[in-house]
């Protein structure tokens, strides 16, 4: 299916999820009564090109590709959850290139940038999941909020946005219960703007692009149109979007559009892919404020922090 047609579809499921919430919300509060068949025909088109789209996602997937290996994003101790070293998809959706996508946790405090030396003020360790309460926690109790984000090899940034406030968390039974059936569903409609909260996307070439989602709110270091080296600090891990704490959501896709990317696999040099709960330490330090071009200062205000995407056209990519 061409670029332009996946775009136009996922833009048809979006509008259809939308129309059927405004016909529910009109006949509750007796605004205007519909029939039943009617008030469904809008979520009934929304379920039927999730179907199709699914069927076509398995289809093309169907040959699962070598996997791209590239530096991990992140340096500590961490570990792995909905590792597509489990399951495939591994969020259980093809949807915004999501097939082969990871999220890691920080398991322990982090460390000063660049000095290997557990920084003031952050935390121990990773708060457990709790079935009642505390229903929410604060981000800075987490020892990933504001952990540094690497690049994972030298490319251009075409994509980067962090204007996205970082929510509190949702690693509660309430609060997972609220997310995964309220918030989840209304981000949904918003696009994959909402889903993948603030995020940023490098083209590392040969038609491959790394995605970075939930990142800090005005974290970013780079913008777009930056050419980065591998191991450079892009921005900080953060907590916005559809995110039930503070973690890296990495993937790799052929488009930098995640509503009409396909998932590409990949391997992380000296890990490979961790399983799910898979504890994984990356030594190595990384630099900050490379890869800009020269006699260039690297100044971003808050009307600079949303930069334009500027991925190729259908004609230039052969689509």
């Amino acid at each position: 299916m061409p670029v332009r047609v996946r775009k136009q579809v996922m833009i048809l499921f979006r509008l259809s999820w939308l129309v059927f919430v405004a016909f529910v919300l009109l006949d509750v509060f007796r605004v205007l009564s519909l029939s039943w068949w009617l008030t469904m025909l809008p979520a009934a088109v929304a379920v039927a090109v999730t179907l199709g789209v699914s069927r076509m996602s398995r289809a093309h997937h169907a040959d699962r590709p070598a996997a791209i290996e590239v530096a991990p994003p992140v340096r500590g101790r961490w570990s792995a959850l909905n590792s597509p070293a489990d399951k495939v998809p591994s969020h259980g959706t093809h949807a915004y290139g999501q097939t082969y996508a990871i999220d890691v946790v920080a398991e322990e405090a982090s460390t000063a940038e660049g000095t290997g030396v557990v920084a003031e003020g952050k935390p121990g360790a990773r708060p457990a999941f709790a079935w009642l309460w505390p229903v929410v926690r604060r981000n800075r109790d987490f020892p990933a909020f504001g952990e540094p984000l690497l690049a994972v090899a030298d490319g251009t940034v075409v994509y980067a946005t962090d204007r996205q406030r970082d929510h509190l968390s949702r690693n509660s039974l309430p609060a997972l219960v609220y997310l995964m059936l309220i918030e989840s569903a209304v981000r949904e409609i918003g696009g994959a703007g909402r889903v993948t909260g603030n995020r940023l996307v490098l083209d590392l070439g040969d038609g491959t692009y790394a995605l970075y989602a939930h990142l800090q709110r005005g974290s970013l270091q780079v913008r777009a149109g930056d050419r980065v080296r591998t191991g450079q600090v892009l921005a900080h891990c953060g907590n916005s979007g559809n995110s039930s704490e503070p973690h890296v959501h990495f993937q790799l896709m052929d488009h930098p559009d995640p509503d009409v990317a396909r998932g590409i696999p990949f391997r992380w040099e000296g890990i490979g892919v961790p399983a799910n709960t898979e504890e994984f330490t990356v030594d190595g330090e990384f630099t900050v404020g490379e890869g800009l071009a020269a006699g260039e200062e690297l100044t971003l205000g808050k009307e600079e922090r949303t930069t334009a995407p500027s991925w190729p056209t259908e004609e230039a990519r052969g689509n």
